[in-house]
């Protein structure tokens, strides 16, 4: 079975960024981790969480000659490709809560808006086939949708006549059971940012014990629909407390702890990976620029670069399996 020993790649990068020197150099040292795969994450806003329509953000969305060169340096260096097209919402607002109430006189706003969201993902789907990505993400958080299922369901159809490759959708944690059409993807994407620290500076083998849980829940949802279970985002920074709220980004204030991030790793590959209905990870995330090497001490983001986590994961992306 497919087994992804992947990284995130791209996000919150510039229009033009991929095809830097400095960018080239980061997927570098991201291969020397030991990742085979890059799940290449940009996005594009659409104005507001009840917006139906979803424009070309000329100054913000990469462009399809940023994404070719991206795929052409990761191909360079026997990297596998799962394409992430993602829609924000410029309003600030978190894309989970993109839609519309599920009464009737809603149904005209949805229609209009899964219009427009299949003409995004279209595009990006026949650019993956045309550049050989070997996967495809139809969607991330979108919690807010979910419950859209016949149109779900008519997106894919769209999507597999023009991309020939596997599909996965990646949920929220905690959401995964929501989503009633997974029978329909390849593989089960989820972002697995489960609080499994009891407290700041927890231990390894207690977030071993708290991921138990989440294991037997995913073992069911894998049994019901049959299909492998990867996580599509994971990561939590190296700060202190970080791995009691792996999502955060925005506390700032928090003081460097590279052990937090490392026991982090290391629980969860522990937890997952000799599970034969687990296909993997794409971590959050490895950014195109690179902070310098004597810098990796002192900083508390989501990077593994040159810290205690990125040694945790060399060691287990050289195994089998």
């Amino acid at each position: 079975m497919l087994f992804i020993k992947g990284m995130t790649y791209g996000w919150n990068s510039t229009r033009g960024s991929y095809r830097q020197p400095y960018a080239r150099d980061s997927l570098q040292k991201l291969k020397d981790t030991g990742s085979e795969w890059i799940a290449l994450a940009f996005y594009t806003y659409q104005p507001t969480v009840h917006s139906t329509e979803i424009p070309f953000d000329y100054g913000i969305t990469m462009t399809d000659r940023d994404i070719e060169c991206a795929v052409k340096n990761a191909r360079e260096l026997g990297l596998k490709v799962c394409l992430k097209p993602v829609v924000n919402s410029a309003d600030g607002i978190w894309r989970a809560y993109i839609g519309f109430p599920e009464d009737e006189g809603a149904k005209p706003y949805w229609e209009a808006w899964f219009r427009s969201y299949t003409n995004f993902l279209l595009h990006y789907a026949e650019l993956a086939e045309e550049l050989g990505c070997e996967m495809f993400c139809i969607g991330c958080e979108m919690v807010g949708t979910e419950k859209q299922t016949g149109h779900w369901t008519r997106l894919i159809e769209q999507i597999r006549q023009v991309y020939s490759g596997p599909i996965t959708y990646n949920a929220n944690h905690g959401k995964e059971e929501g989503v009633e059409w997974f029978g329909l993807v390849d593989i089960i994407g989820t972002s697995a940012y489960y609080p499994i620290a009891n407290h700041p500076g927890d231990s390894e083998e207690s977030m071993l014990q708290n991921w138990q849980p989440i294991k037997e829940k995913l073992a069911r949802l894998h049994a019901k629909f049959g299909k492998p279970i990867a996580f599509l985002e994971i990561g939590c920074r190296s700060a202190l407390g970080c791995a009691t709220m792996p999502w955060d980004f925005s506390s700032t204030e928090l003081p460097v702890s590279e052990e937090e991030q490392a026991n982090f790793y290391s629980s969860v590959i522990r937890a997952f990976w000799d599970e034969p209905w687990f296909a993997g990870f794409f971590w959050w995330d490895w950014s195109t620029k690179l902070y310098p090497l004597e810098e990796a001490e002192s900083n508390t983001g989501f990077d593994i670069y040159g810290k205690k986590a990125e040694r945790v994961l060399k060691e287990w992306y050289a195994k089998a399996r």
